[in-house]
């Protein structure tokens, strides 16, 4: 079994993002979040690379566990607490 995923927060994290690439956390560890800042070292989990074409919302996942990672699906809805 790998190294646990932490929920970073239950709500998704809508931001008003610029076109470029952005590293979203899926681990839930860093200080940053939604983005990633290094804190996975040491575990066997990795960002997800992201590029937005264009300037556009985003609803970043925040529970990690979203079936459509990098962007929120609903999941922490049904999350237990």
């Amino acid at each position: 079994m790998g190294d646990p995923i932490i929920i970073a927060q239950r709500t998704p994290y809508v931001l008003d993002m610029e076109a470029g690439t952005y590293y979203w956390c899926r681990c839930g560890r860093s200080k940053t979040q939604p983005f990633c800042d290094g804190s996975h070292t040491g575990t066997d989990i990795s960002p997800i690379e992201v590029e937005l074409k264009e300037k556009q919302k985003v609803a970043w996942c925040g529970c990690k566990h979203s079936k459509k990672p990098p962007f929120c699906d609903g999941t922490h809805s049904r999350l237990e607490p």
